[in-house]
């Protein structure tokens, strides 16, 4: 692959009402549409694909705080080498379309528009591609659209070979999902799905990682211990410890039972695994990531004391079975007093 300074190219862009093709509605495109009405070389072998880039929790606002890091991989399958300009400023070479699921297009950001309408130097490097090589970069979707609402998204993206101002040749990519969760507040930390008193079954819903972790610290807050247990793997739990493994293993259906409830009961006497049961005076989800299966979601804890505050990092391991999410493990990292 070879990078070469190409130029420098002034542009006035003047952006209007129809500066936007409308994405299509029928789905995701499995293949790279090219649409090239003032150019010479052959782009139609070129696959320009996008996927997330270290997959976390998506929540609406800033991008500086919770981006949503896209790669942008652009791969030569034919039999020629390809030519394409690539912008120091990306902003002039990729678009992304973001569409929710009743089909409105969600608008491009300020900063986007304001650089797009306004006069300035831009400068961009040829990027030559041989056949069989491939050239990614990484770019924060939120710098392109405003993501305000939690919801489900669909998001696309166009590059543009020739910059920005030849908007009649491009590329476009594959369709990516995008689940935008609503934001953890002091005011979504003070609901539960249901109530100490009440004498309905609970049952566990689908919900994310981090909501699991939030609602299971919160029943401990209370002292709700039908609806701690429910979003944990208590017999993961019980097995971390490799005597209890053993003997629990070997031990016949109804033994196994006895055992957990035993394990249940200790954990409520705060006799054993104490760190998972302490109460934190407060607690903010610092992070979350996860795949298909399997997931971590890092919590800072504060412990308050008569003359000290203690505050600790809690990693929490959780596995997904039949759609739900379970805690099965965590560690403690302490970070000191205040």
């Amino acid at each position: 692959m070879k990078f070469t300074l190409a130029g420098i190219i002034a542009v006035s862009a003047i952006l209007s009402a129809g500066l936007f093709a409308e994405p299509s509605a029928t789905g995701s495109q499995n293949h790279t549409e090219y649409i090239a009405a003032n150019s010479t070389q052959n782009l139609s072998k070129v696959a320009l694909s996008i996927a997330f880039f270290d997959r976390t929790m998506y929540y609406p606002g800033d991008g500086d705080i919770n981006p949503v890091n896209v790669r942008v991989s652009m791969a030569n399958h034919g039999a020629d080498t390809v030519r394409f300009k690539i912008a120091d400023d990306r902003m002039f070479s990729i678009d992304f379309t973001g569409l929710t699921v009743k089909n409105r297009q969600l608008k491009n950001t300020d900063e986007l528009n304001q650089k797009r309408t306004t006069s300035r130097t831009v400068y961009f490097r040829d990027i030559v591609l041989e056949p069989g090589e491939e050239y990614s970069f990484v770019e924060n979707v939120k710098d392109y659209l405003k993501i305000d609402e939690p919801s489900v998204y669909y998001i696309e993206l166009k590059l543009y070979p020739e910059l920005y101002q030849n908007k009649s040749v491009f590329l476009s990519s594959n369709r990516l999902s995008l689940d935008v969760r609503p934001s953890p507040s002091a005011a979504s930390s003070t609901i539960l799905p249901v109530q100490g008193e009440t004498a309905i079954a609970l049952q566990p819903e689908a919900i994310s990682p981090d909501k699991v972790v939030e609602q299971t610290i919160i029943a401990r807050q209370r002292s709700l211990w039908d609806q701690y247990f429910l979003y944990m793997d208590v017999e993961k739990m019980l097995m971390r410890n490799p005597v209890q493994n053993r003997k629990y293993r070997a031990s016949s259906a109804d033994e196994r039972g006895r055992m957990l409830a035993n394990y249940k009961n200790d954990l409520k006497l705060s006799r054993i695994d104490r760190d998972i049961v302490a109460v934190p005076q407060r607690f903010e989800i610092e992070r979350t990531s996860y795949d298909q299966t399997a997931g971590t979601v890092s919590v800072l804890e504060w412990f308050q004391y008569p003359t000290y505050t203690e505050r600790k990092r809690y990693t929490y391991h959780v596995i997904q079975r039949d759609g739900i999410w379970l805690i099965d493990n965590y560690t403690v990292d302490n970070l000191g007093t205040e």
